[in-house]
């Protein structure tokens, strides 16, 4: 049985994108310890008219460690969608906004964020493995 989609990506986008290196001795020193970055995800969201929602993954790659030389790497993608009238659960919206469309559209955000490492000198970056929204999901609500 396939369960109908609860909802309908109406548009995507990159709403930001951000590569901030200060100089080049910043970029030879991050360039030499970029595998230390580490990757932050954050979704948000708001309710516009008619059902739509405006869903915010945002995607940040920076150094945690107090070095005076750093990058900053971040990505706002904006995912438009229309939610079927028969979702009225709060916990079912939770979910579509925290699992479903994250992880339809991680892939792309992947490939948009990769190539703003890249063009920002940093060819060989591979981010960490796939995430699992859903897992993160039950483990923020279990």
């Amino acid at each position: 049985m396939t369960m109908t989609e609860k909802f309908k990506i109406l548009a995507k986008f990159i709403k930001d994108a951000s590569s901030e290196t200060p100089d080049v001795e910043t970029y030879l020193f991050v360039k030499d310890n970029i595998s230390k970055y580490q990757l932050n995800i954050d979704i948000s969201s708001k309710a516009l008219k008619n059902k739509l929602i405006e869903v915010n993954t945002s995607l940040k790659f920076e150094d945690k460690e107090p070095n005076e030389k750093k990058s900053y790497y971040e990505i706002i993608y904006t995912t438009v969608i229309k939610v079927n009238e028969d979702v009225k659960e709060k916990k079912d919206l939770e979910k579509i906004i925290l699992c479903d469309i994250p992880t339809k559209i991680y892939p792309e955000l992947e490939k948009s964020f990769l190539s703003l490492l890249n063009n920002s000198g940093h060819p060989n970056i591979k981010l960490e493995k796939k995430i699992d929204f859903y897992k993160l999901y039950n483990e923020r609500f279990n």
